[in-house]
């Protein structure tokens, strides 16, 4: 599939993110397998997944499913840890990647790269490049340097606690039309979806509340806690 063929795939659609963290109880190749299966039998149009699950996730995932695969390392916890380095670029696209996601903001790389290095080594590789940004200077960056797909991953919440909807308007608005903008982070409900893309978003991606059964069920928990039951 060209590249201009996947984002066509992915435009006005959803992506799902599987990912679960070293010290979760998710924590499981197999368990994300399921998940990305049981999200494209629902309709999702690509699977994010990788994290803190690595190639071993992205490598199996892309044999378990057909939508395309955006997949990313997660090498510590601060500073540039998605994607970071070059070789990680390159371990991405080895284990099947279709779309590698990597931090593109404006912060050092902890092997000395610059984004625009990543970005021409995943083209050279024959994958698209997804810029996770948390400013709209980082996108424009991102996409004067040839990202295919800039996306609000590390844009701080709303004062609502929801997406940065104010940024994804602002990217729609200043990015050339070829570059495909995507909302990620903090879409908690279909609402939240919605809203992004009416902001202006081409698809948006959401992880927690589909994918993290500990964080949706502690939200049923809360709900329920501390109301007295009716009296006969």
């Amino acid at each position: 599939m060209s590249a201009r063929a996947v984002l066509e795939e992915l435009r006005g659609r959803l992506v799902v993110s599987c990912q679960a963290p070293d010290d979760h109880p998710l924590r499981d190749t197999q368990v994300m397998v399921a998940m990305a299966r049981a999200a494209e039998q629902a309709g999702a149009a690509a699977i994010r997944c990788g994290g803190y699950g690595g190639v071993a996730d992205i490598r199996a995932i892309r044999t378990a499913v057909t939508c395309p695969v955006i997949g990313l390392t997660k090498e510590g916890t601060t500073g540039v840890y998605l994607t970071p380095t070059l070789d990680a670029a390159r371990r991405v696209c080895d284990a099947g990647a279709t779309v590698v996601a990597a931090d593109a903001t404006l912060r050092p790389r902890p092997d000395g790269s610059t984004v625009a290095q990543a970005i021409t080594l995943t083209h050279a590789l024959g994958r698209l490049f997804m810029a996770d940004v948390d400013s709209a200077d980082a996108g424009l960056a991102a996409a004067a340097a040839g990202a295919d797909i800039v996306a609000t991953t590390l844009a701080a919440r709303a004062g609502d606690g929801g997406p940065d909807l104010a940024l994804v308007a602002r990217l729609r608005a200043e990015l050339p039309a070829d570059v495909f903008v995507v909302a990620e982070g903090h879409c908690r409900t279909p609402a939240d979806a919605r809203a992004a893309r009416v902001a202006g978003a081409d698809a948006v991606v959401v992880g927690t509340a589909i994918t993290d059964t500990r964080w949706i069920a502690a939200r049923f928990v809360d709900a329920v806690a501390g109301i007295d039951a009716p009296t006969a």
